[in-house]
């Protein structure tokens, strides 16, 4: 069946860099969630653990479970908050604080502009009473940046209402707590970095984002796709491929099927506009379920091997090529 491989080395460039970025790898948290964005969560985790990473950020609590070996410590962006030596977790909503079992962990996530999850800057002194009768144990405060990315002034707006966010909280009593709010894009445009936590997750995975006016961190892809040959023919020309036969062979043809299709999570796209793979081989007609069909009598062939790259021919992005892969695609390490 498809495989991916997962490129160890470009890895641990990639974490490299942003150790550059952070001045220290202690203060690297890496994302894991959503299977290490399509990565395999289990062996990103092994794999970031012996470069040195001692901090994770997850999902929910299943995510958790099975890597907890591997770290210090682990923030649960979204589950019920309970107790637990390792994890600590999100708080997302005054309800949240309500709900949660005393003494847990905690980290409050503050909304400074994204408008998705997180107290807004009027509940603050609420939530901060809210923590203390509670009896929770506020370990962080973190934001998240909606357009780090863009090439724009709101990371700075974000910034400034961070910074406000940190007073306060200073001011209430609290100490010892962990500010973070730069993720993969806020870090590789930053000059400087003076936090205790970066959360990254697709620039570990290879991928940067900002626009060509940002100075470039070059990153490498980790992964890379491959289908394996399922079946050969030989067509004439003019006879038609797959649903609706869609391609007609312009001439004689030898065409392969491969085992790859939407069933494992590859886009289905669209025929008119075939997608190329990364060794310059067109889709030819529609993707099934489970096949696609090449020119080609290769036994496996190389679909992807940069997410960023295939997304541009999917009008997507790079995170969604990766997170929509099946987690039953096995993994090599190489």
């Amino acid at each position: 069946m498809a495989f991916i491989k997962i490129n160890k080395q470009n890895f641990y460039h990639n974490l490299n860099q942003i150790a550059l970025k952070t001045g220290s790898v202690e203060k690297i948290a890496i994302v894991l969630k959503d299977n290490a964005y399509g990565h395999g969560l289990i062996l990103m985790a092994r794999l970031a653990s012996e470069f040195g990473i001692h901090h994770a950020v997850v999902r929910n609590m299943a995510e958790a479970e099975q890597i907890k070996a591997f770290f210090q410590t682990i923030l649960v962006l979204g589950d019920r908050i309970i107790q637990d030596e390792v994890c600590s977790f999100a708080i997302n909503t005054l309800d949240d604080i309500k709900e949660a079992d005393k003494g847990a962990k905690v980290e409050l996530k503050v909304d400074t502009g994204m408008h998705r999850n997180g107290i807004a800057l009027d509940e603050l002194d609420m939530a901060l009473d809210l923590i203390k009768a509670q009896g929770l144990d506020l370990v962080g405060v973190m934001t998240h940046y909606r357009a780090a990315d863009e090439l724009s002034s709101e990371l700075f707006w974000q910034q400034k209402q961070f910074e406000t966010v940190k007073h306060k909280v200073l001011k209430s009593g609290f100490s010892g707590l962990r500010f973070h709010s730069h993720n993969s894009a806020a870090i590789l445009r930053s000059k400087s970095f003076d936090e205790e936590l970066l959360r990254v997750g697709i620039g570990a995975y290879g991928y940067n984002e900002l626009p060509v006016p940002f100075d470039k961190t070059v990153l490498k892809p980790v992964m890379s796709l491959y289908a394996k040959k399922v079946s050969t023919r030989v067509l004439k020309e003019g006879e038609r491929i797959g649903y609706g036969g869609d391609f007609i062979t312009p001439s004689s043809m030898t065409v392969s099927t491969y085992d790859l299709g939407y069933g494992d999570g590859w886009c289905r796209g669209d025929s008119r506009q075939p997608y190329m793979t990364s060794e310059g081989l067109a889709i030819l007609g529609r993707v099934s379920m489970d096949f696609i069909a090449l020119e080609s009598e290769k036994e496996e062939v190389c679909v992807m091997n940069d997410a960023q790259a295939a997304a541009k021919q999917f009008a997507t992005i790079s995170y969604e090529v990766t997170t929509s892969l099946s987690d039953s695609i096995p993994k090599q390490l190489v």
